[in-house]
């Protein structure tokens, strides 16, 4: 039963006020200034500082999938689970000095136009439609979701309403346009990070009490004690998690793939850099980086913290629902443990994980849709204002949908970092060879791009099957291959991700090879020189410090 008191309530309210304050202010500030031209609208062209950039990419990043869903595989796995968090520091370095520099020297704006530049019209609408729906129906709905159950949770008020103030908050936000998602993420990302730093400690105070003892740094001691298998980042193949993580390909495999893809050529990512100027891109990319190394202590930590209550008693029978145990229950419950007051503020991080992503991802939404769609197959005539008006009609439709399907797709059963993970990642591989393939091979047809989009769907879901249709074990010697309790060897997901990539590569080369003599020379190749890559001191500092982080971690907890 929720104890959400008045002074919680009023420290939410501040944050409310201040949130959507501040972003009117912006909002007023920007229409005296620029006016609401579409890329200023859709990318807030110019106009985002690198502080800014960063702190958008973590605040739409970060949502009710991780502090729910993560922290809930904290309870189950352990910090192993924190490579997704720690393998996307150093992606968002190789995003920075390979993939941003060829966006922004070709003038790319949105992934489908990069995909028509380089590969013709009927790549780049397929695409686009996919996108739009991938947006809408995986990740729109499972962030709304999770976000209002979590809220609903805390608060004690009906999954409905929180649906709708979820909505109707990140709508008005989205609406002002990029500028005003940017710098309210500032605003958004300072309480993610406070407030679940508040949670970590109070989670890591209770370990504490647990021994008599108080602090974080007792709590933490005491938690390496008594969780001590928890703090794994690597899992052998005895591990009953190793479908989940398996072995060194969360650092060698798959894991690379799920982190290029979604940092590198994902319209809701990239779009926070694609209208900057390439230093401030790149020092926006980097500081995100140096965030996302604080998100294993706000995400996984309370989940282990909350194992280690659980095994001692201290949350009684709070983790079981529905006479089962339910791990996603570890970051509400010590949420509802929180005195009044602090609870206010991780009530209000919350919030804001899951606003700043919903804004995100319904202004990738309207900018797909605007950009790519509308404007190129309804009205090629629309001129600013009309198009400024469409997207915001995209975002109240997007919207609209994701209140209405969210409750039917099951999401809080699948858990959302599952559910997210299990959809996008069927098409991850065939998208990332497509877009690597056209930065750095010139001779990739159009052709081959169809195939990265049709095969590697298929691929992946060949391979998700196909320990149904014959024996697998034969894998099992060289680690691609898991006998489950029930007999059968399956694939792990993560090396499933892996063998589709270089599948999709090598038929990708194949068909360009075989059509090389009738390939489409009015394609238009991307303006591509090592030049590109040249990064400064500064950001070579910076890379190397990160580098050094993740190289301690996985040095000490192997």
């Amino acid at each position: 039963m929720s104890t959400f008191s008045t002074i919680d309530l009023i420290v939410f309210l501040c944050y409310f006020v201040l949130v959507a304050g501040y972003g009117l202010w912006v909002y007023r500030r920007k229409q005296a200034g620029s006016g609401s031209a579409s890329h200023d609208y859709f990318l807030a062209e110019g106009s985002l500082t690198w502080w800014a950039i960063g702190a958008s990419l973590i605040a739409s990043n970060i949502s009710a999938e991780q502090f729910i869903g993560m922290s809930g595989s904290g309870y189950r796995i352990g910090m192993a689970i924190a490579v997704y968090e720690l393998m996307a520091a150093a992606t968002l370095v190789i995003v920075a000095v390979f993939f941003m520099p060829v966006y922004l020297k070709n003038r790319i704006y949105t992934m489908p136009q990069f995909l028509e530049q380089r590969y013709g019209k009927a790549v780049a609408t397929t695409m686009a439609l996919f996108w739009l729906g991938l947006y809408v129906v995986v990740n729109l709905t499972s962030i709304l979701y999770l976000g209002a159950l979590a809220i609903s949770s805390l608060s004690g008020i009906g999954l409905l309403p929180c649906m709708l103030f979820l909505a109707v908050f990140a709508a008005i936000i989205t609406l002002g346009g990029m500028k005003v998602i940017g710098y309210t993420d500032v605003v958004q990302v300072t309480c993610l990070v406070i407030g679940g730093l508040v949670t970590t400690w109070l989670a890591l105070d209770m370990v504490a009490n647990l021994a008599n003892q108080h602090g974080a740094l007792a709590g933490f001691s005491e938690l390496y004690a008594r969780a001590h298998d928890h703090f794994e980042m690597i899992l052998k193949r005895d591990n009953a998690n190793y479908m989940d993580l398996p072995g060194l390909s969360v650092l060698l495999g798959g894991m690379w793939i799920v982190n290029l893809n979604y940092w590198g050529c994902n319209q809701y990512i990239t779009q926070r850099a694609l209208g900057a100027d390439l230093p401030t891109a790149r020092k926006g990319l980097l500081f995100a980086a140096f965030l996302k190394l604080l998100m294993p202590v706000i995400v996984v930590l309370p989940g282990i913290a909350a194992f280690a209550l659980d095994k001692s008693g201290a949350l009684g029978g709070a983790m079981t629902q529905g006479g089962e145990l339910n791990p996603d229950r570890a970051y509400p419950i010590l949420l509802n443990l929180l005195p009044s007051g602090l609870k206010g503020i991780a009530f209000a991080a919350l919030t804001a994980a899951v606003v700043a992503s919903l804004a995100g991802k319904a202004n990738s939404i309207a900018t797909i849709f605007t950009l790519d769609i509308y404007k190129k197959s309804f009205n090629k005539a629309a001129d600013e204002k009309r198009m400024v008006w469409i997207g915001r009609v995209s975002v109240v439709v997007a919207m609209v949908l994701a209140v209405i399907i969210a409750p039917m797709l099951g999401i809080d059963k699948k858990g959302g970092f599952q559910y997210i993970q299990e959809y996008t990642g069927f098409v991850s591989p065939g998208i990332l060879a497509m877009f690597l393939m056209g930065f750095f091979w010139k001779k990739t047809t159009s052709g081959a791009a169809m195939f990265a989009t049709i095969g590697g769907l298929l691929g992946s879901i060949f391979l998700k099957f196909l320990p149904q249709m014959m024996d697998l074990s034969f894998l099992a010697p060289i680690g691609f291959a898991k006998l489950t309790s029930a007999g059968v060897a399956e694939i792990p997901f993560l090396d499933r991700m892996f063998i589709v990539f270089f599948f999709v590569v090598g038929g990708m080369v194949l068909i360009s090879k075989l059509a090389e003599a009738k390939r489409d020379d009015t394609i238009k190749h991307l303006h591509i020189d090592t030049a590109l890559f040249r990064v400064d001191g500064a950001f070579v500092f910076g890379s190397a410090v990160i580098g050094l982080v993740l190289t301690t971690i996985y040095g000490v907890w192997w």
